[in-house]
């Protein structure tokens, strides 16, 4: 360790940051990580550099459990600039097609949204991080490439339109994963005859995760060091959208041995959080075919 250098701690948790526009997720990322002085850290999901709001981060142990939150829901304010098509479907792109904008209403407004809402297909933009015979889409497209992608499914649970002016539109977007915000902003402009694209977005929940119970790097940089431990929620939290089982000593350590356990009245498929009743999380178990709860990543070992 170089002298001067802070030791890295083994340090364990999910920190809600509001990440700011303008800045990678990554170097926010590396901001939280020298904040807390942890040995390790990751994000469940990027942001573009241009949004800003909730990432959550994941500190310690809590990084093996950052992709299942991956597959939750999302939520999102966008503003959605009416007229103008960019090459990269948001604000930091060139302008590529310009069309005069039809007069707004409520009405036409609602019309078009209510074609999105529910199930349906999407075309991800070029502009992402989805690869494409091993290399990602953006690195195609800086170099002037565009590939055909695969149309995706997609759910639309909510779209609430908050206010819109002559050439914009703010709306609140209730998402699955795999949803692109940019594309479907391009996808309303061009429903409406004008194209559009992301001019300010901002990611306001993850699962049950929220934007309200961040903190920004400002703030946490003016906290005191145990006043940002305190910060910390438990590593669970990312899983809170997975149904619970609770155990006694004895089946606990069963499970952490790596045996799978017959559970009355448990769920018949998917994921599950594992907890005993003095050792807390345990970790995650998967049901099995023959109904079996499996341990699956075990996080605490009863005594």
């Amino acid at each position: 360790m170089s002298e001067g250098r802070p030791e890295r701690r083994a340090i364990s948790g999910v920190l809600l940051l509001d990440k700011a526009s303008g800045f990678s997720s990554n170097s926010s990322l590396q901001k939280v990580k020298r904040l807390f002085r942890a040995r390790k850290a990751g994000h469940t999901g990027s942001l573009d550099p241009l949004a800003s709001g909730l990432l959550p981060v994941c500190l310690g142990e809590a990084t093996k459990l950052s992709s299942y939150l991956l597959d939750t829901d999302k939520r999102y304010e966008v503003r959605i600039r009416l007229g103008e098509e960019t090459d990269t479907a948001d604000a930091e792109g060139a302008v590529t097609v310009t069309r005069p904008v039809p007069e707004m209403s409520e009405v036409l407004i609602e019309k078009t949204l209510h074609e999105f809402r529910g199930e349906g297909k999407q075309i991800p933009p070029m502009y992402s991080a989805l690869k494409h015979q091993g290399q990602r889409l953006y690195d195609l497209a800086r170099k002037g490439l565009e590939v055909d992608r695969p149309a995706r499914p997609v759910t639309i649970h909510a779209l609430k339109l908050l206010r819109f002016d002559a050439t914009s539109m703010e709306l609140d977007v209730h998402c699955s994963k795999g949803t692109y915000i940019r594309t479907l902003a391009e996808d309303i402009g061009r429903a409406l005859g004008c194209g559009g694209h992301v001019e300010v977005l901002r990611r306001t929940g993850v699962g049950s995760l929220d934007i309200a119970d961040a903190l920004t790097i400002n703030q946490l940089d003016m906290m005191l060091p145990e006043e940002r431990d305190k910060a910390l929620l438990p590593m669970d939290e990312l899983v809170h959208h997975l149904p619970a089982l609770e155990f006694n000593e004895a089946m606990s350590l069963l499970l952490c041995q790596g045996n799978p356990l017959f559970v009355p009245q448990a769920p018949t498929q998917g994921w599950v959080r594992l907890y005993g009743r003095s050792a807390g999380f345990l970790g995650l178990g998967e049901v099995l075919e023959d109904g079996r709860i499996g341990p699956r990543r075990m996080f605490t070992r009863p005594e």
